[in-house]
């Protein structure tokens, strides 16, 4: 009878259905419990950590547990009965209640299937991924301008690439009006694959009165009015390649700083330390700074190549893009902004010049008597009114990262000729460091050793890092040596 009750537990806790599981385990809890009590119960003081878990559940009490818990007291210690709670989630909620025997001969752990997630859940998922995938460090090693290109527009560009593939390729990214004569998924594949135009012309005519919709019109076998559209089955793949050179100057500079800043700091970051143990730290520290004071010159100036090659790159990709749409990007976002403070009757739409709904496609194919016979449909592209949304933001996105990395770049030229720039950056930033000792340092050190010196302060505990200046400008008074500035 024992046995009989002890198989149907486990087998209760192993089932897949959650709420089935979580009445059948609170029913029997302290049944199961009573039937291990001779040699092993469901739980044991131990399980305490597993009702203060399920207490924990963002006040949500989940009774299963805190029976089988309870029951866990009357037992032994072979066993534990804890909660599994998913990770991410503002309030915890159960996703199941689970039993582990720890002795006993064939016992092995047994946990509940987590509950099912539903399609949302499983696409939140997938850009969840992209927070670990440009996860920056709590290490600083470059400027918060130079962090927008490798951690933010990488982020919006793959997550932008994500958007279209799923609409792309889940669904229709092209429906067109066509004939009997031909089968729809071959003249949707077609026109595909092989682009679609529309009549220039036509974006000017009234709709409903001269034309049924915007760029589409009879050509009368006119080609240079006519518009070909081959770009939207390579956006996803643009985008993605967009995402993959912002990273780009990140990962030279990742390279390049070779993990300096990480070996230097020595967890001084966090002030709470034994004294010994961080004496002795900073004395290392300090003993590298004295020693390689005159060899960082080449190491601050690769970093600030990889902020030149961040700006080249947005630059570039604003004309890469241009070049994508036919030269219509350039002026893409001041031509929205145009449109939308125009008078109604007379503006001009430029995303729909660019991306637009309706299409035109000519397919050809052999008549009954094998004469050519050309067929004519109209193709609507709803893929494009995602597209045209994603280019606006990234047009003034762009814009914005062009200003703010030029006007990083004109400071750095600042600071490399001005080393009394660099005095008073030093002064305002560590405001804990004493006027002489800043003095002291910037003077007798060159361009590259103040570059260092400003990463350092930025992930070392303040109080730190003053007595380090100090001691640094301390042993630099005392130098007979004056080293030359660069």
């Amino acid at each position: 009878m024992a046995a009989g009750r002890k198989r149907s537990c486990n087998d209760t806790l192993l089932g897949t259905k959650m709420s089935a599981e979580i009445k059948r385990c609170g029913g029997r809890s302290a049944g199961c419990g009573v039937a291990h009590e001779p040699a092993a119960a469901a739980a044991a003081a131990a399980a305490a950590p597993g009702e203060d878990a399920c207490r924990a559940g963002g006040g949500r009490q989940v009774e299963p547990c805190r029976e089988l818990a309870e029951a866990g007291r009357r037992g032994t210690k072979s066993n534990l009965a804890w909660c599994v709670y998913r990770e991410g989630e503002r309030d915890s909620w159960l996703l199941g209640c689970a039993a582990r025997r720890r002795g006993g001969a064939g016992a092995g752990p047994a946990l509940s299937t987590a509950s099912r997630l539903g399609p949302d859940d499983n696409m939140l998922d997938i850009f969840r991924g992209l927070k670990s995938f440009v996860k920056i460090s709590h290490i600083h090693i470059d400027s918060p301008v130079f962090r927008l290109h490798y951690s933010i527009t990488v982020m919006i560009l793959v997550a932008f690439s994500l958007i279209v593939t799923t609409r792309q390729y889940v669904g229709n990214p092209i429906d067109c009006i066509h004939t009997k004569d031909i089968p729809e998924d071959v003249l949707n594949t077609f026109c595909w694959i092989h682009s679609t135009y529309t009549i220039k012309s036509a974006f000017h005519k009234k709709v409903g009165v001269d034309v049924p919709h915007k760029g589409i019109d009879n050509s009368r076998g006119s080609q240079e009015d006519r518009k070909s559209y081959m770009y939207y089955q390579w956006v996803c793949f643009c985008l993605f390649f967009q995402a993959i050179l912002f990273y780009t100057p990140r990962w030279l500079w990742k390279n390049w700083e070779g993990g300096k800043i990480h070996a230097l700091i020595m967890d001084l970051d966090v002030g709470i330390c034994s004294e010994v143990e961080k004496k002795q730290k900073k004395k290392l520290l300090l003993d590298y700074l004295w020693d390689n004071l005159r060899y960082h010159n080449w190491w601050a100036y690769r970093y600030y190549l990889c902020e030149l090659l961040s700006l080249v790159n947005v630059v570039g990709q604003m004309f890469l893009m241009n070049r994508f749409f036919d030269g219509a990007f350039l002026t893409f976002g001041i031509d929205v902004l145009t449109f939308m403070e125009s008078d109604q009757e007379d503006r001009w739409d430029p995303m729909i010049y660019i991306f637009p709904r309706m299409t035109k496609c000519t397919f050809h194919k052999y008549g009954v008597s094998g004469e050519i016979e050309k067929l004519d449909a109209v193709c609507i592209l709803p893929l494009n009114v995602v597209n045209e949304k994603i280019y606006v933001f990234l047009w003034f996105w762009f814009l914005l990262l062009a200003f703010l990395t030029t006007l990083s770049l004109l400071f750095r030229v600042l600071i490399i000729m001005s080393p009394r720039i660099r005095v008073y950056l030093l002064r305002f930033r560590f405001r804990m460091v004493r006027r002489d000792a800043v003095d002291a340092i910037v003077v007798r050190s060159r361009m590259g050793d103040w570059f260092l010196l400003y990463m350092l302060g930025q992930n070392v505990d303040c109080l730190i890092f003053r007595d380090v200046m100090h001691e640094l400008a301390d042993r630099l008074k005392r130098s007979p040596v004056m080293l030359p500035d660069a």
